[in-house]
């Protein structure tokens, strides 16, 4: 809602995961959250990784699961301290009990912010390629993939140097992940 009030607009079209690529599902959790298929929501390695950096530096670094990241922008307020973090906790908790993971993933797909204003991979698709999200190949899939950390500073138009580093990154995960049988009943 940010992006409209600062008058960004408001760009969103839902899809089913079956008018997504594969390329794109692939993408997103070899960027996001590689464990996704095998976690019950939460990344307890990543949450103890992400703790030890941010007592030590002063940049902080995340651990958000897709499913956490899910139940914050679908139930959820953006910024918050530890009240909204405990209800992301239950909400993260609930979506993993009665979503399948492929809901999860089509609602992540559907719902996070790809651009200044532009929610999900069908509009992100479209505004940045001019393409359907189902025609993605694996580089333009990995491209926005590379931007979902931080949408309105990691840029795909114009390319920032966030994006334009981390998409390779992404594009040799993809080819490390494919072939795991989890992921593949994913990204069908």
């Amino acid at each position: 809602m940010a992006s409209v009030i600062e008058g960004h607009g408001l760009h969103r079209d839902y899809v089913s995961l079956n008018e997504m690529n594969p390329n794109v599902k692939l993408a997103v959790m070899a960027s996001e959250d590689q464990l996704f298929p095998d976690h019950n929501g939460f990344d307890f390695k990543s949450i103890q990784k992400a703790m030890k950096h941010n007592l030590k530096s002063k940049s902080l670094r995340g651990a958000s699961t897709i499913s956490q990241q899910v139940a914050k922008n679908v139930f959820l307020w953006q910024h918050g301290g530890y009240f909204r973090k405990g209800l992301e906790v239950y909400f993260t908790f609930m979506i993993e009990k009665f979503w399948s993971k492929k809901r999860i993933l089509e609602m992540y797909l559907n719902v996070a912010e790809m651009g200044e204003g532009v929610f999900g991979v069908e509009a992100a698709s479209e505004y940045y390629f001019k393409k359907h999200a189902k025609d993605l190949s694996r580089k333009q899939a990995a491209l926005i993939a590379a931007c979902l950390p931080n949408p309105k500073g990691y840029t795909i138009k114009p390319l920032s140097a966030h994006v334009a580093s981390r998409y390779p990154w992404i594009l040799r995960q993809m080819n490390n992940l494919e072939a795991d049988p989890d992921i593949k009943e994913l990204i069908k």
